[in-house]
């Protein structure tokens, strides 16, 4: 039977999926070829030195940063507990995350990681960097238009090729509806244990 809809097309590769791997392959290899450079100019010695000195060094900031998130979810909490009205955020809270990324950039071995991540520690990078992102977000979200999630949902339902939704209800040849009669005799035990 035909229903006179063209068959589905094959959604188009998006850039990101194909250029991602292509720039995670590329940093790979700058990284190798970056520790064989300074390994052969210095010695093997000094670069595994490097490497240990920039995985303590970011285990401890972000055990650092991880304190200071909890923190100040505890304090903010607190406040919420007393009913007061939460303060804006504390002068040393904040970007957290990216100093997060800065830790974990200097744990991934490797000295063009162990640059960028010591870029993220730097404070005017980090105001620089979450201003950036606030106003990228806040375009989004200005651009995207009030309205509830379900209008989100049925924003994204539109935008599918033949994403029509037709209610309907399955009946077999024997009349009888496809699903049986539900009795009411209470709630149902959950369906996973």
């Amino acid at each position: 039977m035909t229903t006179g809809t063209p068959p589905p097309t094959a959604p188009k590769r998006s850039r990101a999926r194909t250029f991602v791997p292509l720039g995670i392959a590329a940093w790979l290899v700058l990284e190798i070829w970056l520790l064989t450079v300074v390994a052969s100019a210095t010695s093997g010695l000094l670069v595994v030195l490097l490497l240990v000195g920039g995985l303590l060094l970011g285990g401890y900031v972000i055990k650092r940063a991880g304190h200071r998130a909890f923190r100040n979810l505890t304090e903010t909490f607190k406040e919420q507990q007393s009913g007061a009205a939460p303060t804006a955020a504390k002068g040393g809270g904040e970007g957290n995350a990216l100093t997060m990324l800065g830790g974990l950039l200097l744990i991934i071995p490797g000295f063009v990681s162990d640059a960028l991540g010591l870029l993220c520690l730097l404070p005017p990078v980090r105001k620089t960097v979450t201003r950036f992102a606030e106003r990228s977000l806040d375009k989004r979200m200005r651009a995207a238009g009030g309205g509830a999630l379900g209008d989100a949902f049925q924003q994204a339902r539109i935008h599918y090729p033949d994403g029509k939704v037709v209610p309907g209800e399955v009946i077999r040849e024997d009349g009888s509806s496809a699903y049986p009669p539900r009795d009411d005799r209470g709630p149902r035990p959950p369906l996973v244990p």
